[in-house]
């Protein structure tokens, strides 16, 4: 018997599937850019492997619990599609200054009709979409051959953009400051992207530059 075009049609993977490689890809993206951007030392952080590369992970018990506390309220708002947007800012300690936003744009993808065969047979494998994940990590670390030497202590800021039907904890967040850096001191650089068949995160850095 011949199989029908059913049966060749890859699974799309799930909004829950899709959170959680997004979420994890959050994880490890900041931690990528608090050890390239140095503002934790580098004895911080260990290697692992994930998505087929060597990638660096804080050891830090205060910072991980930190992270991981943000990460579950991120994962909460994808699910519910409350969350637009996520930036990791890095701040100079001493005068506040904003000198890099690394922002990552989150957006829904439309999905097709249940009856249409061509658009769901091209859903993402996991691979693919873990060989785009790794692409974005690979630049984020080329990044420091370009973005200026950061020669002073810095601490950094996690800030989420939701829509007005987010809920949101407020013993946990707060409104803030975007931490935006002057236009005419900025530069921007835009990044690789990636996308499950849910969701579609568009990465760029902008910096302070003073030339």
């Amino acid at each position: 018997m011949a199989p029908t075009k059913q049966a060749a049609i890859r699974q799309s993977i799930t909004l829950k599937g899709s959170t959680d490689l997004v979420t994890e890809f959050f994880k490890y993206a900041v931690n990528t850019i608090l050890f390239q951007r140095g503002v934790y030392p580098a004895d911080d952080f260990h290697m692992v492997k994930k998505y087929g590369q060597t990638v660096l992970i804080t050891q830090d018990l205060a910072l991980e619990n930190y992270l991981d506390k943000i990460l579950k309220q991120i994962s909460a708002w994808l699910l519910t599609g409350a969350v637009t947007q996520l930036v990791v800012a890095i701040i100079s300690k001493d005068t506040r200054t904003s000198l890099e936003r690394w922002v990552f744009d989150i957006n829904l993808v439309e999905q097709p009709a249940q009856d249409d065969v061509e658009q769901r047979q091209a859903s993402k494998s996991e691979a693919e979409i873990q060989a785009e994940i790794r692409s974005i990590l690979k630049q984020i670390v080329s990044t420091v051959t370009f973005l200026p030497i950061i020669d002073e202590s810095t601490v950094f800021n996690i800030l989420a953009y939701t829509n007005e039907s987010a809920d949101v904890p407020a013993n946990e967040w707060v409104d803030t400051d975007p931490l935006a850096i002057e236009a005419s001191k900025s530069q921007q650089v835009k990044l690789r992207s990636f996308s499950t068949d849910v969701h579609r995160i568009e990465a760029m850095v902008s910096y302070r530059y003073e030339g």
